[in-house]
């Protein structure tokens, strides 16, 4: 089973039983609905359908946040390099004669002579003029601008709100529907996580902070270290910034979040050519191998698995490739780059202790006892060889582990005692009767024994399954 996880985005492609299991079968860990995309009936219906489908694979809905984007279209204007597009904040027009975006003060942020990107920066527009709510555009490169599409101005400065309207329509859905975690876009501070945070009442859905433009990169570390998992979206990152050292700063966040200990997910054309194609471009395949390499828990499809003519396959492709860059990964012993010898806490010198057990001893599964997933997570982030089985008494945090790399999460109703040790050998024994743990393993098992501040990993044991079954009279 391929360690890194695989996000594959849910679309007219593949929003039916057959092909959500197919999805899974070929390697799909997590299910993303593109919360810009389709009305909230569609999302509704398409939530059940993976509850149903495949139970326990956790959900990412990425909510529209502060990215402009065009609006739903009636007609979808085609250009040719010099003509005149004409951009509005009228949401009366429907692409006819002028094509509306979502974000009312556009116009009021922009001056003639400002650059416009589209669509991942494949459109580029000058801005010839403002009249009004108007703002006339001069097409530098020939195309189509489609409905629903983004809209990237680089270098400027623009006033949209810290959390809008939608965001908090989109989080009372998020919530009703148990959503695991939402995407917030444009993400530069702490403020704005935390702002998600509050709509989600403090708990569910856990926050994924898209780092995509100048502020996120500037703000790195005190965004990631404020969010629960990062995604790097490297079309808007590479408009908003520089697209010369889009590789350089993935390696940074990627750098930073496995210092945090922070899951991070690697997206936007990874496999590209495969939306028409049956195979990858060899450069596509070195693309996820790096991410592999550097370090990502996951590697995210977008328009391969929600619109694509190969949606299946392209998930299978994604998922030797990231195996044949995680047997190489595990042949370095040490995983990606991370400073060794010293440490800010107890439970990272514990993570750092528990790989190199697990370097040194035949160890064959990690069970991390963990109600939030801190263990799971910082043990993760030292990408051992071993799976990893984060067991919690919250159904929620259970699922949401499946995200992690290497991990499996588990639901246990018994209740992790805070003044004992007791539920440990019931807690195993579940495993062993699940078959999630066997006669034959040598476990490494890791947990909290009575929790005090900042000490949340610091009991290890490990066992023969066989010796605990006959010393502990499992039948």
């Amino acid at each position: 089973m391929s360690r890194t996880k695989i996000v594959a985005t849910i679309g007219p492609a593949t929003d039916t039983a057959k092909a959500l299991k197919d999805l899974s079968l070929a390697g799909m860990s997590m299910a993303r609905l593109n919360g810009s995309h389709a009305d909230l009936d569609w999302h509704a219906k398409t939530i059940a359908l993976i509850r149903e489908t495949l139970p326990g694979t956790p959900i990412l809905l990425d909510i529209p946040g502060r990215k402009i984007r065009t609006v739903a279209l009636a007609h979808e204007p085609s250009f040719e390099k010099g003509d005149t597009v004409i951009l509005t904040t009228d949401s009366s027009h429907d692409g006819h004669e002028k094509v509306p975006v979502n974000y009312a003060g556009l116009h009021d942020d922009l001056n003639e002579g400002v650059t416009i990107m589209a669509d991942d920066g494949t459109l580029r527009f000058t801005v010839s003029a403002i009249r009004g709510r108007d703002i006339h555009c001069r097409a530098e490169t020939p195309g189509t601008l489609r409905g629903r599409k983004g809209i990237n101005v680089p270098y400027v400065t623009l006033h949209t709100e810290l959390v809008s309207q939608c965001d908090r329509e989109m989080m009372s859905f998020a919530r009703r529907h148990g959503i695991d975690f939402v995407g917030i876009s444009f993400v530069e501070s702490t403020e704005h996580v935390e702002a998600i945070r509050a709509l989600a009442g403090g708990g569910w859905p856990r926050i994924v902070s898209k780092i995509e433009n100048r502020g996120g990169m500037e703000n790195m570390r005190a965004v990631i270290e404020a969010s629960d998992a990062v995604m790097i979206d490297r079309g808007d990152l590479s408009v908003e910034t520089e697209l010369e050292t889009l590789a350089v700063a993935q390696k940074s966040i990627l750098s930073a979040a496995a210092a945090a200990a922070k899951p991070v997910i690697v997206a936007t054309e990874m496999l590209h050519t495969m939306i028409d194609n049956s195979f990858p471009t060899k450069a596509e395949v070195s693309d996820i191998t790096n991410a592999v390499l550097d370090g990502c828990s996951a590697t995210m499809l977008s328009g391969e698995t929600a619109i694509g003519r190969h949606p299946v396959e392209a998930v299978s492709v994604m998922r030797r490739v990231t195996e044949a860059a995680e047997a190489h990964l595990q042949q370095t012993l040490d995983g990606p780059g991370r400073n060794r010898g010293e440490f800010e806490s107890v439970p990272e010198a514990m993570a750092e202790a528990i790989a190199f057990l697990c370097r040194s001893l035949p160890v064959t599964k990690i069970v991390a006892l963990t109600r939030s997933g801190y263990a799971a997570r910082t043990i993760a982030a030292f990408r051992p060889r071993q799976p990893i089985i984060a067991v919690s008494d919250d159904a929620m945090a259970a699922q949401s582990f499946n995200m992690l790399a290497g991990t499996t999460g588990v639901y246990t109703e018994e209740p992790f005692s805070r003044t004992s040790l007791d539920y440990l050998p019931r807690c195993l024994e579940k495993l062993w009767r699940d078959g999630a743990i066997v006669g034959d393993d040598l476990i490494l098992v890791t947990a909290v024994t009575f929790p005090q501040s900042g000490n949340r990993m610091n009991l290890i044991e490990t066992y023969k399954v066989d010796d605990l079954r006959n010393t502990l009279g499992w039948k």
